[in-house]
């Protein structure tokens, strides 16, 4: 029989362990997340939901830099935001997913996509969304995507980290198709 003194040290020791493997995943997965470099692409495509159109901005920096020759932009759920004008032979594709959340814009984007045979894409998405948002994406089609994440402000972690702990679970275990 084991004592009860080896015994909580054995608790204390997997209970240390599992939240290690949590804070490393979340720093893996959220606060520092796989991205890529931007390289000349058929499309950028920027995600919805953004207040302050970060991502709508830098896509549209991205195709003025010459990274591609059409800009998609989800409005995401809000009537406010419109579609902006550009100069500089820019096409701009705004578009509101349906439904009004990250995998109706990957399923939008895939038609698109297929619709105009493109084979490259970057996507622009919030730092901890990039995870789920490739997953998405990956689901909804083939062609090679790139993610360029915003950096957004880390004041931002507090809110978005669990939320996308709860939207990739749900993506992962609950809604695994497109």
């Amino acid at each position: 029989m084991h004592s009860p003194s080896r015994n909580l040290k054995r608790i204390i020791f997997v209970v240390l362990l599992v939240v290690i493997v949590f804070l490393v995943s979340t720093v893996r997965l959220f606060v520092w997340p796989p991205s890529d470099t931007p390289s000349r692409v058929d499309a950028i495509v920027a995600l919805g939901g953004d207040p302050g159109q970060r991502r709508m901005k830098s896509a549209l920096q991205l195709a003025e830099a010459g990274y591609a020759p059409t800009v998609v932009i989800s409005l995401g759920g809000d009537p406010k935001v419109r579609c902006p004008r550009t100069t500089k032979g820019i096409e701009v594709i705004c578009f509101r997913p349906n439904p009004v959340n990250t995998r109706g814009e990957a399923e939008f984007v895939a038609r698109l996509a297929a619709q105009r045979h493109w084979h490259r894409i970057i996507v622009i998405p919030d730092r901890t969304q990039t995870t789920r948002a490739r997953l998405l994406f990956k689901r909804c089609t083939r062609i090679s995507l790139e993610m360029v994440p915003i950096q957004d402000d880390l004041s931002q972690l507090f809110f978005g980290v669990p939320y996308e702990w709860g939207a990739l679970i749900k993506a992962m275990v609950f809604n695994r198709s497109c």
